[in-house]
C-alpha cells in the first residue's frame, strides 16, 4: 500500500493508506454511524461533495452488492475507514469495495484513527479537509477555500421518468428528484404508486399538467436557502393545494417556502441509529437520516408546528402546516432502524390523495 494523508483545514494530519482510486480529494468531511450500508452509503446522493468517514471500524466485508446501490454511481468526494476487508465472503458478493472505488474514481483513505477524527468534528464542527500521496504539498489555501457547489443541479434527473408499480395502480405521484434514493422510488411502487420522477428545477404548472394526485419532495444535498427557483415553485403547490410528502431536503425547502429559515448544523445527523419523538403520541422511533441542515424551530411560520423533534439535540425532524395536506419529516421514513415503522406518515399522505 502506499502512504496517503488527510489534512484538515485546522492543521492536524492524519497517516495512512491508500486504496480505492490513486489522486487527491478535497471536500468536506462528515462521519456516519452505520455499522452495516456502506454500499448504500458511497451511492446516496446527498453527500455530493463530501468526504465520508465511516465510525464502525471494519467496512467491506460483505463486497459490493449491485442491488443495495441508492444510486448508479458514486457522489462522494472520498471515502475514509479504519480497515477495509480484501476478501469479502457473502453469497450476493458480486466485487469489492476497493475496486468499485477504483471504477468510480474515489479516491479512499485507510489504516488512520477514524474514532479520534470522529471527536474532532464532533468538538469542533465539520470542516473541510484533503486528501493526499506522499511528497504532496500539505497547504492548506484549497483546503480552506473549498465550498459545496451546485449539489441538487449535478445529481438530479435530466428528465421525466415513468415508473409503473408491479401490481393495481393506487395513487399517481411525481416525484421532485432533489437527489432521490432508489429506496425511495421502491418503497413507493411497493405501496401501488405510479411515479413520475421530474427534474428538480420542474415548474409547478408542469406538474399539474401531469394529472397527478400528489408530490413528492426527494431527499438530496446541498443548502436549501441557495434554491430560491425551488422554493418558488414550491410556494405555486401550496396555494394549489396540492398533497405533499416531503423528506430531508424536500422537507428543508418546503419549510423555507412557507417562510421559515434553515440552519447548518454543527456536525449534521447521518446514520441509522437517530432517535426522533413524535410529539402527537411521544413515542421515539430509531430512524435513518443524512442530513447537514436544519430548520429553525424558533423561527417557524404562524401556521406550522413540530411534528417530530430529535431526541439528542431538540432539532426539528418534522413538520405539520395547519389547513394543508402535508407530511414533512427531516429523516427518512423508508429506511426505518428501529422496531417501530413509520408507514403511518405514507398513509397520511394517501389520506390526503384520496380527499
Amino acid at each position: 500500500m502506499q502512504k496517503a494523508y488527510l489534512i484538515l483545514e485546522n492543521g492536524t494530519i492524519f497517516e495512512g493508506n491508500s486504496f480505492g482510486a490513486a489522486g487527491e480529494a478535497v471536500g468536506e468531511i462528515v462521519f456516519t454511524t452505520g455499522m452495516a450500508g456502506y454500499l448504500e452509503t458511497v451511492t446516496d446522493p446527498c453527500f455530493y461533495g463530501q468526504i465520508v468517514v465511516q465510525t464502525f471500524p471494519s467496512i467491506g466485508n460483505y463486497g459490493v452488492i449491485a442491488d443495495n446501490m441508492e444510486s448508479a454511481d458514486s457522489h462522494v468526494k472520498a471515502y475514509i475507514v479504519r480497515e477495509w476487508c480484501q476478501e469479502p465472503s457473502n453469497y450476493r458478493c458480486e466485487g469489492d469495495l476497493d475496486t468499485f472505488l477504483k471504477e468510480k474514481n474515489i479516491v479512499g483513505l485507510c489504516g488512520i484513527d477514524t474514532r479520534q477524527l470522529t471527536k474532532i468534528i464532533r468538538e469542533n464542527g465539520v470542516m473541510n479537509g484533503k486528501i493526499v500521496g506522499e511528497g504532496a504539498s500539505f497547504g492548506l489555501t484549497d483546503i480552506k477555500g473549498y465550498a459545496i457547489e451546485d449539489a441538487v443541479e449535478s445529481v438530479t434527473c435530466k428528465e421525466e421518468k415513468t415508473y409503473k408499480p408491479q401490481g393495481d395502480v393506487k395513487f399517481r405521484v411525481a416525484a421532485l428528484d432533489l437527489g432521490m434514493r432508489n429506496s425511495m422510488l421502491a418503497q413507493l411502487l411497493s405501496r401501488g404508486y405510479e411515479v413520475t420522477v421530474v427534474p428538480a428545477f420542474t415548474k409547478a404548472e408542469r406538474i399539474k399538467e401531469l394529472g397527478v394526485q400528489g408530490v413528492v419532495l426527494t431527499q438530496g444535498p446541498g443548502d436549501p436557502s441557495q434554491y430560491t427557483q425551488i422554493t418558488d415553485e414550491l410556494k405555486k403547490l401550496i396555494e394549489m393545494k396540492m398533497p405533499v410528502f416531503a423528506v430531508g431536503m424536500g422537507h428543508e425547502l418546503l419549510a423555507v417556502a412557507h417562510g421559515a429559515k434553515t440552519y447548518k448544523l454543527k456536525y449534521g445527523h447521518r446514520g441509522a441509529n437517530q432517535p426522533v419523538e413524535y410529539m402527537a403520541t411521544g413515542k421515539t422511533y430509531i430512524t435513518s437520516q443524512n442530513h447537514g441542515y436544519g430548520v429553525e424551530n424558533l423561527a417557524l411560520p404562524g401556521n406550522a408546528k413540530a411534528s417530530f423533534v430529535n431526541v439528542n439535540d431538540k432539532s426539528c425532524e418534522g413538520l405539520e402546516y395547519e389547513g394543508e395536506p402535508v407530511v414533512s419529516v427531516q429523516f427518512d421514513p423508508e429506511l426505518d432502524g428501529g422496531p417501530l415503522d413509520t408507514s403511518f406518515l405514507y398513509e397520511k399522505f394517501e389520506g390526503y390523495m384520496t380527499k
